[in-house]
């Protein structure tokens, strides 16, 4: 199969009018948001079908394997970006934490990832935005194209955050949702994440919050916490040119050897050969 790579961190592509899909099944070792211009027919991703038309807004992460079955002339607009974008992206701490929700949750939910409809006006309006300025390209265009895709990532992170990813059951309560989102707000505070803070901020007892927990998402508060943070940490070392060192100040461990010792807990091979591994087969 196909695989694209990107050469530069950050790329915009208008499509000219097509009637079959130019690149046939491939995958990608880049993120990349594609609009829908005009057109209808299916988005295939990995192993699902989705119906598309005009407004939505697909997003494809790193190793997904799609193509687009045109039904009627489309034409698509692209916004790709690689490691090295996200690394130069914490330089804004708040961005940055826009781009861990979609690394985290991009392939959990299938279809167009503008879900709430106010926002769906807005995106639509910045997509247009964004293709005049990419077309004309006038003074300042290369700011203004940044802020643009930085607006654009802030509002999908918030859609894909609406629709919950965690697994849940139908009788979780609302108080448990708050507490899943305090532990991905504070996930690089570990004073924070300890079951005494998380039990006086939302008024439940330490020796009941491990039951209400594990009752209303099956997993105990420790394990959801090392998941999360094992994901993050993961995606650092298949998706940034973060050092070991940074990685470990980042969430808090006391140094390489402390991350070191709970990867290796968690994944059964060391941070190293996860990022060697990961990287040849990402190649």
């Amino acid at each position: 199969m196909i695989k694209d790579h990107l050469r530069e961190p950050f790329e915009l592509v208008l499509k000219e009018y097509m009637d079959v899909c130019p690149r046939g099944q491939h995958t990608h070792t880049f993120f990349e948001l594609i609009y829908i211009v005009s057109g209808t027919g299916k988005q295939c991703i990995n192993d699902a079908s989705i119906d598309y038309q005009p407004g939505n807004l697909f997003l494809v992460a790193p190793n997904d394997s799609h193509i687009f079955r045109i039904e009627t002339t489309s034409q698509f607009f692209f916004v790709r970006f690689n490691n090295v974008f996200v690394q130069s992206s914490k330089k804004d701490q708040d961005l940055i934490q826009q781009l861990e929700v979609i690394l985290k949750n991009a392939k959990h939910e299938p279809g167009s990832i503008i879900k709430n409809e106010n926002d769906n006006h807005a995106v639509k309006q910045l997509m247009d935005m964004l293709i005049q300025e990419h077309l004309h390209q006038d003074l300042y265009h290369h700011h203004l194209l940044a802020q643009l895709v930085n607006t654009l990532l802030i509002y999908i992170a918030r859609n894909i955050s609406s629709v919950f990813p965690e697994p849940i059951n139908q009788s979780s309560e609302e108080k448990v949702i708050r507490i899943l989102q305090h532990i991905q707000a504070n996930i690089y505070y570990p004073e924070q994440l300890k079951a005494e803070t998380i039990s006086n901020c939302f008024g439940i007892s330490t020796s009941y919050l491990g039951r209400y927990f594990k009752k209303h998402t099956g997993e105990s508060l420790q394990q959801y916490i090392s998941n999360y943070k094992l994901k993050l940490i993961e995606n650092r070392l298949l998706h940034s040119n973060m050092r070991i060192k940074e990685i470990a100040d980042e969430f808090g461990f006391t140094d390489k050897s402390h991350l070191n010792k709970f990867f290796k807990k968690n994944k059964n091979m060391s941070l190293m050969a996860y990022r060697t591994t990961g990287k040849v087969k990402n190649q």
